[in-house]
């Protein structure tokens, strides 16, 4: 079975430099390689979705620009349907400013552009496609108008949705509500429960406001699955870390697919470990996202 997957969220270009640390405020650090990236959550989760195997049909807006016209071209590389891409006039594509330390831990400065201007039309346009799709997956570098009427628009259809809720924002009761899993990593998840800390106290805080099953990702700690009053640890698989920008992402869409496929949710998180864990081994976002034979290579080997 080949799952159909709807991407609602952002392109952007990736300005990536490496430097021995992150600076302090005030503070200049002398770099080392400068690189560019396609990038963007929503056109990273679409492209590691295609490469593991999914039909992808990818929603949202870039700017009428070089960076635009590069990250439409990356993502059909890859398989992605853009037909529901927008070129706008308006504003240009998205960029995101990272860093990356020795240690390959990144910060992240993104300058939204053409992404901040996707509209519901842009959603309804692509309705047919959803309302015979597997999963709906969304991200939050859109507006959340937009985010909450796709996420009405998989509900009137019976699509499952699945949000990766970053960056973080509050999010109100009646999207969360038509969240089937909700997935932050542990930043994330303390900034939806209002700062709460401990993990099981914040996931209980997010359930008990509608979000039915969450997924936190912890890293090099693997992830846990949080489905009613069940919590499940995944530990994460041991690789060398390289850079870890687009991790997330791979973890994302990996789920995605396996759960679109008929796996259980334990097994879709065991995917999303493995799809990780390949994606830091390698530099870039979708550069680093792995294809379907690698990943079950790495789960066969494991066990």
């Amino acid at each position: 079975m080949t799952p159909t997957i709807v991407v609602v969220g952002s392109l952007n270009m990736d300005l990536v430099v490496r430097a021995p640390r992150h600076p302090q405020p005030g503070e200049t650090v002398i770099g080392s390689d400068f690189q560019t990236f396609p990038g963007g959550k929503g056109a990273n989760q679409a492209v590691a979705a295609a490469r593991l195997g999914a039909r992808v049909h990818l929603v949202g807006r870039v700017g009428v620009d070089a960076f635009g016209h590069t990250l439409l071209a990356t993502a059909q590389e890859h398989g992605v349907d853009t037909t529901f891409v927008q070129r706008d006039p308006t504003a240009p594509t998205g960029v995101a400013l990272i860093t990356i330390d020795s240690h390959g831990q990144n910060t992240i400065v993104v300058a939204p552009g053409a992404n901040m201007q996707v509209t519901e039309a842009d959603v309804l346009r692509a309705e047919s496609v959803l309302a015979t799709a597997d999963m709906l997956l969304m991200q939050l570098e859109c507006p959340l108008e937009v985010v909450i009427a796709a996420a009405r628009l998989a509900h009137h259809h019976g699509v499952p949705v699945v949000l990766n809720p970053a960056p973080a924002r509050p999010l109100p009761v009646d999207l969360l509500a038509l969240v089937d899993f909700l997935i932050p990593n542990q930043l994330e998840l303390q900034a939806l429960a209002e700062g709460e800390a401990d993990l099981r106290t914040a996931i209980r805080y997010l359930q008990q406001r509608g979000a039915r099953n969450v997924v936190v990702t912890l890293a090099e700690a693997g992830a846990v699955l949080a489905e009613a009053d069940q919590i499940i640890h995944e530990p994460a698989f041991e690789v060398p870390v390289v850079d870890t920008v687009a991790a997330g992402d791979a973890f994302v869409a990996a789920f995605c697919v396996a759960s679109a496929s008929g796996k259980s949710p334990q097994e879709a998180v065991r995917w999303g470990n493995a799809a990780g864990a390949l994606a830091v081994t390698r530099e870039g976002a979708q550069p680093s996202l792995p294809a379907y034979r690698e990943v079950l290579r790495l789960l066969k080997v494991s066990g």
